[in-house]
């Protein structure tokens, strides 16, 4: 094994696997890291290091690991946008990639350690094909196994797709666009460790078997990293657990009575509740402070005060577990598989364009809506994708929400993931820009939080879509279950607390509709979670959200069938592919010009040859419409138009009916007060005109709207009198002699 600043000598391996090349390079790059490796899939490259301080950081009761997932635009070949052109703070992607790596390998560093870890996954080659992400489980494994950082075991990830009734491991970014799920697991040889995902509505049935598929292909990486940390002769550090002296803490045991803390748990309110258990625990510390000073000595006691809180935690943890086990009763006093009170409210909000309160137990969110116009897209820019987006969610989780004071920031990655979940719970239930062309923006603000809040952003935000008009054609709702295993018994619970996700054994989210799952989440803390347990934990999750679903259809059973009077108008028109220049003018003189006069905003599509206009004004867009279609089309007889007299003469008026097309208002075809609309109008004056024909040459002839006038077919046909053709004939004829 090398120490830092000795010269490592370089290994390689190589393996087919899922149909590509997967290379694994260590000592050739960033040998002065713990840790570090290069692995290549296919065209995916990724540099992954590992540091760490072998001493503990005092003071501290978590390990304190950070993961970094690094995005180089380099890797793609593309320069980043914006004015510095370099990256800067990660973006979402990044970040939900960091939360990828970072949950399936945290559990897996020894119990008690407190040393500070930093695992940095650089990006260097970025294959669309076979993104590179995923494999920063795997690189991040790799690394800290041959590394001297403590690390108890091997881990590995793959994504996995549903395709044609079969299950295809890390599927092409063509078979995505066809596969029914899209989800990544990681695991150990035993089982799997975490799950993230989404789904068409897919069946229990078909998740389980993705999981399955999933972890056999697991299996056959992590059997890959045995032979290479095989050849490694790796020295760990020794870590210093701090532990309290002898007797100390069987002294404190002494004092619990467990059946009165377990009365304790049962305190009404999670504020009341915590306030109880905290009182219950200072009553037992201060008794414990006058036993203890009897051997112990006053400085003795104080240093390992912080061992005696760790062990009531623990108590409470296995009174919390014991109930649930053998009584079948929880802190709250449900039973295992019963969903808290849940209220909904509609239109709480009288600007927003939807809102809706959801509250379960004492977790609320209040889902709000905004439509917006094709401006409003958010701009995607990331190493693989270019272009917009035009549904978007967002979860705010601000301190009060659990009663706690901190400073305002900006999110972090727990909102981020949160937010992304909920997203992709609602996106492929949320009808694309053809069938609804607005751009929507669902934000949670999540105003109290005991357990389950994405879940409750998942039903808030599909209630108040369709509260705001948004034509989805089902509810989407979602729930957090949690498990207890013991050795005798496993117990999966329904709607779990805060506490029951921090005390419990696996924390998994489904969200879906009737007809099936649309999102997953989960995390395991132990090993040993079989297909018929996750099974049975997926039916009991199918069943809660059925009748979380009864109760979101009762609130609103469909979409409203208009979106709110406040909400910005949009209207889209199919052009002519010919005719799109028309539509713009010279310079874009002409969409320019429609825009001021009908207070509008006029986006056109080329791709999808469209021009979709959105104004406040609905009077004003009819007639816009109208005018856009008097431009792309052939007028007919009989159309009405607003035109606004563009040339007045002797014998009438020259109205222009859309920007480029001209008719003549001849004085025969204004009625018998002809001559008094003519004394009585001038140029730019509206007027209300009807087509009356056009000739061969396409010159249109127009006549007052609601006027009856005699056909004459030889003066429609002919070239209107005009001042100057006397004048012009007799030239003509001087020049023919």
């Amino acid at each position: 094994m090398r120490k830092r600043g000795v010269i490592v000598s370089y290994k390689r391996w190589e393996r087919e696997f899922f149909g590509q090349k997967l290379v694994i390079e260590n000592g050739k790059m960033a040998k002065q890291a713990d840790g570090a490796v290069v692995l290549r899939y296919a065209d995916s490259v990724l540099l992954t290091t590992v540091n760490g301080n072998e001493q503990a950081v005092p003071g501290t009761d978590f390990l304190p690991l950070t993961v970094e997932y690094q995005e180089k635009f380099y890797a793609a070949g593309k320069i980043p946008g914006g004015f510095l052109k370099r990256e800067s703070r990660p973006s979402d992607n990044a970040v939900l990639s960091a939360r990828i790596i970072d949950r399936p390998i945290r559990p897996l560093f020894p119990d008690g350690m407190r040393n500070e870890i930093q695992v940095i996954v650089t990006v260097l080659s970025a294959d669309p094909d076979n993104p590179p992400d995923i494999w920063g489980i795997m690189a991040s494994s790799l690394a800290l196994n041959i590394s001297p950082i403590p690390f108890e075991g091997i881990v590995a990830g793959v994504q996995v797709g549903y395709i044609d009734g079969k299950y295809v491991v890390f599927p092409s970014a063509d078979e995505l666009e066809r596969s029914e799920l899209d989800i990544v697991v990681a695991g150990t040889e035993f089982a799997v460790a975490m799950v993230e995902g989404e789904a068409k509505e897919v069946s229990e049935e078909v998740m389980v078997g993705a999981l399955e598929a999933a972890h056999e292909a697991i299996k056959s990486l992590v059997a890959f990293q045995k032979e290479i940390i095989s050849e490694f002769q790796i020295e760990k550090w020794e870590l210093e657990i701090p532990a309290a002296p002898e007797g100390f803490l069987e002294s404190f045991e002494t004092l619990v009575d467990r059946n009165e803390l377990s009365e304790i748990m049962l305190t009404p309110g999670k504020k009341n509740k915590d306030k109880a258990l905290k009182t219950y625990r200072d009553e037992l510390i201060e008794q414990f402070i006058e036993k203890a000073k009897e051997r112990w000595s006053e400085d003795e006691i104080e240093e390992n005060m912080g061992f005696v809180k760790e062990f009531y935690h623990d108590i409470e943890k296995e009174v919390m577990r014991k109930r649930v086990i053998e009584d079948d009763v929880r802190m709250d006093g449900r039973k295992h598989n019963e969903i808290r009170p849940i209220n909904i409210e509609l239109d709480l909000l009288p600007r927003a364009h939807g809102s809706a309160l959801f509250t379960r137990g004492e977790t609320q969110s209040l889902g709000i809506v905004t439509l917006g116009a094709t401006m409003d897209e958010q701009i995607v820019d990331t190493m693989f994708e270019e272009g917009s987006k035009s549904f978007m969610l967002h979860y705010n989780f601000p301190p009060f929400s659990t009663g706690e004071v901190k400073r305002l920031r900006g999110p972090g990655r727990r909102e981020i993931g949160h937010g992304h979940l909920a997203e992709r719970s609602l996106k492929n239930i949320v009808p694309n820009g053809e069938s609804f062309p607005y751009t929507i923006r669902v934000v949670s603000e999540v105003l109290e939080s005991n357990g389950s809040s994405s879940m409750a952003t998942v039903c808030s935000g599909s209630l108040s879509l369709m509260a705001a008009g948004v034509p989805m054609e089902k509810h989407v709702a979602g729930v957090a279950m949690g498990m207890i295993q013991e050795p005798e018994k496993t117990v999966v619970l329904t709607d779990i607390l805060g506490n029951e996700d921090h005390m419990g054994d696996m924390d998994f989210k489904v969200t879906g509709t009737r007809d099936g799952i649309t999102a997953f989440q989960m995390d395991v803390k132990v090993s040993g979670v079989s297909s018929e347990i996750m099974t049975k934990a997926l039916e009991q999750a199918r069943l809660a959200r059925l009748k979380i679903l009864d109760l979101m259809y009762e609130a609103i059973p469909e979409p409203r069938k208009f979106v709110s009077d406040y909400a910005p108008i949009i209207r889209t028109i199919n052009l002519p592919y010919e005719k799109i220049g028309e539509i713009i003018g010279p310079g874009g003189k002409v969409i320019k010009k429609l825009s001021s006069e009908y207070d509008s905003t006029i986006f056109i599509d080329d791709e999808r040859s469209q021009a979709k206009i959105v104004g406040s004004n609905r009077e004003k867009l009819d007639q816009l419409e109208k005018v856009i279609d008097a431009i792309i089309s052939e007028v007919k007889p009989g159309q009405l138009f607003e035109g606004k007299i563009s040339r007045a003469e002797a014998y009438g008026f020259f109205v222009e009916i859309a920007p480029g097309k001209t008719g003549l208002l001849h004085i025969s075809k204004m009625g018998a007060s002809g001559k008094d609309f003519l004394r009585e109008h001038k140029v730019g004056d509206t007027i209300a005109v009807e087509v009356a024909g056009t000739d061969q040459m396409g010159k249109i002839s127009l006549k007052l709207e609601g006027v009856e006038v005699k056909e004459d077919s030889k003066r429609d046909n002919k070239r209107p009198y005009h001042r100057n053709d006397r004048n012009d004939r007799n030239r003509g004829d001087r020049n023919r002699k």
